[in-house]
């Protein structure tokens, strides 16, 4: 998890080019889905839970 006090400083506007995308669940700045919103943890169990519409989990 992301230290609440790493998402506060990121959250402050003093760059516009330094802003880093993080996860809306958690805070986590790796691992971000842009088309989500979501780091690949969050994603993953918020997928296996269906509560992603279009998202199906693969097999062949």
């Amino acid at each position: 998890m992301a230290k609440k006090s790493m998402v506060i400083k990121e959250g402050r506007k003093k760059y516009e080019v330094r802003v880093r995308n993080r996860c809306k669940v958690c805070g986590r700045s790796r691992g971000y889905m842009r088309r989500f919103g979501l780091c690949r943890i969050c994603f993953r169990q918020e997928a296996l839970q269906g509560k992603l519409p279009g998202v199906v989990k693969s097999s062949w």
